[in-house]
């Protein structure tokens, strides 16, 4: 497990649960092994965070005028990269990757330092945009983030995120536009310039093939093309490559996977859901969860048919009753609600020997361990860990950020509905898992059972505000999301 930098005060805290695992992930990719990648790391966002505060303390003197900075990940990201030029220089370029050592010493690695009018298109034009604009960019092409989440870590309204997010692709364009006719070009360059910013604009225009034979041979114009076309699903590459450079198509590959992982797979994003295109493995979830529905109401209404049938009932009135009384799959709570047989016992998650209850005995059995508090409702298949309570007090979300053979990092964010001058968060791992370290909270652990205290710096929560923290575990044969979180004692319910 990497040695992981320890946070000096709240604003530090928050950057490194935000940045961590993408400083770790491509410090990984740049070195030969995890001990070094984990040396790497924390070298690259010590030296990062003095550099954002320095940015920001220069922004604050000169009031009215914006600083050129890059997001945060970005900055963190570049920092990697700097620390590993500077390991190259001191000797040590021996822990990094050979085809990064071969990079930093071409001419390729210059353009990231050499003059401003010869640095990569999509760099210059990230550092153009403001710094909120510029997060939004970063964390929803790059990052590969759902719109739900972007929004609730930048404070926007999920409703209109995808307009903001549209906006902002085209203001970026813009910029690149107006940085590609300022860089120093030859005239052959310069005669295609304009060809180029019109083609890009539209999906359904057709590419020239003088142009086209020209974007194959000049690397400077092929870069400003993958910036100026925002439909194709090139962005995200454009950026990773202009911003980052070496690696950067690598590592957008890994946030892809961390994404999924986190996600599921199969789950959509926000863009799909607003399409109305959902992937192939929801629509396989929602088959099978409207076909088990079904199934309920049939029975119910059979039930229900054969009760009344000594009392004058016909087969024909079971017929109308059962037209009459069904309401579309699609909605979960029918109005009126459809009766169920008055004689099959419910369906629960406690054994029959739990009827003790209702012999007037003392002595309750024992609830079996792993199992979950709440009930299951007849007719569906949701597991009894992941049912919600009725009136939870608080909701949990709980992020596998990334994953490797014997280890894995994870977040969990609370919110809380009541104020609190301090917390408790405690849940059970199913497969054995044991945390190493966690951040943001002080970790105890005993048998499964997992509990994190707050901190000194975050033990204060406002009412509808949230709590974080992270942590890095290990694993072996299976690694289960883990369940039956509570809150200083109450249950939380967990988020979709």
């Amino acid at each position: 497990m990497p040695d992981l930098p320890t946070p000096q005060d709240a604003a530090e805290a928050a950057l490194f649960s935000e940045c961590w695992d993408a400083v770790l992930a491509y410090a990984d990719l740049c070195t030969s092994g995890s001990a070094a990648a984990a040396q790497l790391g924390r070298e690259a966002f010590a030296h990062g965070t003095r550099e954002a505060r320095a940015a920001e303390t220069g922004q604050a003197r000169n009031a009215g005028r914006r600083a050129a900075r890059l997001p945060r990940i970005p900055l963190l990201l570049t920092a990697v990269r700097t620390t590993a030029a500077a390991w190259e220089e001191e000797g040590q370029g021996h822990k990094l990757d050979p085809d990064l050592r071969l990079w930093l010493n071409s001419d390729k690695a210059a353009r990231f330092t050499g003059p401003p009018l010869t640095r990569p298109l999509a760099l210059r034009g990230l550092r153009d945009l403001q710094q909120a604009d510029a997060e939004l960019l970063w964390l929803a092409e790059v990052e590969a983030l759902p719109l739900s989440v972007v929004a609730r870590r930048l404070g926007l309204d999920p409703a209109t995120a995808g307009d903001e997010l549209q906006q902002v692709r085209t203001l970026f364009r813009d910029r690149c536009h107006r940085n590609h006719l300022d860089t120093p070009m030859d005239a052959q360059c310069r005669s295609y310039a304009r060809l180029l910013d019109a083609v890009t604009r539209s999906c359904a225009a057709d590419t020239p093939g003088d142009l086209s034979r020209h974007l194959a041979t000049c690397v400077q114009c092929a870069e400003a093309a993958a910036c100026l076309r925002l439909h194709g699903g090139g962005l995200p590459g454009a950026l990773a490559g202009g911003v980052i450079g070496w690696g950067g198509l690598a590592y957008l590959e890994r946030r892809r996977r961390a994404a999924e992982v986190r996600l599921g797979v199969g789950r959509p994003d926000a863009a799909d859901k607003a399409t109305g295109e959902p992937e192939e493995g929801e629509q396989k979830a929602r088959v099978a969860r409207n076909g088990l529905l079904v199934a309920a109401v049939l029975v119910s209404v059979l039930a229900l048919g054969v009760s009344m049938m000594p009392f004058g009932g016909s087969g024909d009135d079971l017929g109308v009753r059962g037209d009459a009384g069904r309401q579309p799959v699609a909605d979960p709570n029918p109005d009126p609600p459809l009766p169920s047989a008055p004689d099959l016992p419910p369906a629960t998650s406690k054994p029959a020997g739990n009827a003790t209850e209702n012999t007037g005995k003392s002595e309750k059995p024992a609830k079996p361990e792993g199992r979950n508090r709440h009930t299951e409702p007849q007719g569906t298949s949701t597991p009894t860990e992941d049912r919600e309570s009725e009136s939870p007090t608080c909701r949990v979300e709980y992020d596998l950020v990334n994953q490797w053979p014997d280890g894995f990092q994870a977040t969990v964010t609370v919110t809380s509905s009541k104020p609190l001058d301090s917390w408790r968060v405690s849940w059970s791992f199913r497969d054995g898992q044991q945390v190493g370290q966690m951040w943001d909270a002080s970790v105890s652990q005993d048998g499964s059972r997992v509990t994190a205290t707050a901190a000194d710096y975050n033990k204060a929560v406002p009412a509808g505000g949230d709590l974080a923290f992270g942590l890095i575990a290990s694993w072996r044969g299976k690694n289960s999301p883990p369940y039956d979180f509570t809150l200083n004692g109450q249950d939380c319910a967990k988020s979709s």
